[in-house]
């Protein structure tokens, strides 16, 4: 039995031909040992089944054993599953690139554990090898989860190809596991990460509200939403506002802020969003005013489809239609008009989330 290669890297500025070797080693079918922010981990590329078959031999691990893929862009996700809960984005916003692994379910009805190493060599390794990469900790299974590279080689030497040593990792603790495939979610290993704030932001909602320019409609059901949250100690739901154009930083509109000033509301200090792909990501709810806005959004992200309406239709409000028109440029009556129907779908909203 052959010893295994072993290549020192500096933790801060790794060279990339190391990197690249290492990376080509993984995409022919071998298996290397790398340092994450966690523990050190196996590294290999799990579209090939005998690497697969060879990773669950070294680790002495049951016969159909599932790898976590670690990835290195959040977009990946996109290939890995069309279903992806929209805790995944809010979790991924607060944990990723961290200790964090989410189990999400996939086309084929099965599940995946996915990560986002917060470390420059394992997210160098992953982006050169052009292949999905599984990284299990460097260990005989049951053992403990090593937190150097000498520590992974004590039983794994000469059973992998390569290993590469940036010193001790940083946490020297297993990443914290979360189903996201069911509910209630659960956490079905405890790691380095408060549990208790995982779920919370896991389960806490999000709705979106959606205009043209953020500066008027959506800022008054925004502000009404949270004024009635707070007023029913709603701590689980998240508010926030967003306009299809391509404008951010502009201030409410003076008569938005004006009518909202009535009802004891300061928007002074609010400043225009610009809708995106990751705001409709995370967004459990998504509520328009115009049907213009409902198309501007299945034409960019058309998965959220089942959780976007318009305001007053989600809030069964069926008055003269189920458009709230645009008060920008119109009477200071008009702005008082569109407010009330706003209030009205607003007040419903909160009794239905």
């Amino acid at each position: 039995m052959s010893k295994t290669e072993v290549v020192k890297v500096d933790p801060q500025c790794p060279d990339e031909k190391k990197l690249v070797y290492a990376s080509e080693i993984i995409r022919q079918g071998g298996l290397v040992i790398i340092p994450t922010e966690t523990v050190y981990g196996i590294a290999a590329d799990n579209s090939n089944p005998q690497t697969i078959k060879r990773l669950i031999k070294v680790k002495k691990s049951p016969a159909k054993k599932h790898f976590s893929l670690h990835i290195a862009e959040i977009d990946t996700l996109f290939s890995i599953s069309t279903n992806i809960p929209t805790a995944v984005f809010k979790l991924a916003e607060r944990f990723w690139p961290g200790p964090l692994t989410m189990i999400i379910p996939t086309d084929t009805q099965e599940t995946v554990g996915v990560r986002m190493p917060d470390n420059l060599i394992a997210q160098k390794i992953i982006h050169l090898a052009g292949v999905p990469v599984v990284c299990p900790s460097a260990n005989i299974s049951g053992k403990p989860a090593p937190r150097t590279c000498q520590e992974a080689l004590r039983d794994l030497n000469g059973h992998v190809d390569m290993a590469l040593d940036s010193g001790p990792t940083q946490l020297g603790v297993s990443s914290t596991v979360l189903d996201l495939s069911r509910k209630p979610y659960q956490i079905v290993r405890e790691g380095v990460l408060n549990s208790q704030e995982v779920i919370f932001i896991a389960q806490k909602k999000l709705i979106l509200f959606v205009c043209t320019g953020n500066s008027c409609r959506s800022v008054m059901a925004e502000a009404l939403l949270r004024q009635e949250l707070n007023r029913l100690g709603r701590l689980d739901v998240e508010v926030i506002s967003a306009g299809t154009m391509f404008i951010s930083g502009i201030g409410a509109s003076a008569a938005t802020i004006e009518v909202l000033r009535r009802d004891g509301i300061d928007v002074s200090a609010h400043r225009s969003r610009h809708l995106t792909r990751q705001l409709l990501q995370k967004a459990d709810l998504i509520l328009v005013m115009e049907k213009s806005h409902e198309r501007y959004i299945l034409e960019t992200a058309p998965w959220v489809k089942n959780r976007l309406f318009l305001l007053k239709e989600f809030a069964n409000v069926r008055d003269n239609g189920l458009e709230i028109p645009d008060p920008i440029g119109h009477s200071e009556e008009f702005y008082q008009r569109v407010y009330q129907v706003i209030k009205t779908a607003v007040k419903r909203v909160a009794e239905l989330v």
